[in-house]
């Protein structure tokens, strides 16, 4: 079974910074994509980044470009989005996901991912 776990989530005053796992077990493949993606309250879910595994490459959404980095530990089967200077609007639930196969570059549309978290709680007073 496929299973993915966030952590890291919680309260941080603006111009802070927070570290966020996702913790991948069950998945053998080679070929993947995680993707970060978070949901505020009364907007709909959006994708924030990703990284692939077959080349490395990471994508970023204006909105943090500059400020998240997103990396990768195989040996640890966990992923980190490392979040900086973080602002009241980058408030929400993140979740990261899975998508199996070769990502061919580009961030997977949403309904393509096949495994989610359960989510953690980003709260960036101002």
């Amino acid at each position: 079974e496929v299973q993915l776990v966030e952590s890291g989530g919680g309260l941080v005053q603006a111009g802070g910074s927070l570290r966020l796992s996702c913790s991948v077990s069950g998945f053998t493949l080679d070929e993947y994509q995680i993707g970060w993606f978070r949901q505020a309250p009364g907007k709909e879910r959006e994708g924030v980044s990703c990284i692939s595994s077959t080349d490395g490459s990471t994508y970023y959404v204006d909105s943090v470009k500059g400020r998240f980095t997103i990396s990768s530990d195989n040996a640890k089967n966990t992923v980190y989005l490392q979040m900086n200077s973080l602002k009241p609007e980058d408030t929400a639930v993140y979740y990261c996901a899975l998508f199996a196969g070769n990502a061919w570059g580009r961030f997977r549309a949403e309904d393509e991912f096949d495994y989610w978290g359960q989510g953690t709680q980003v709260t960036v007073s101002s």
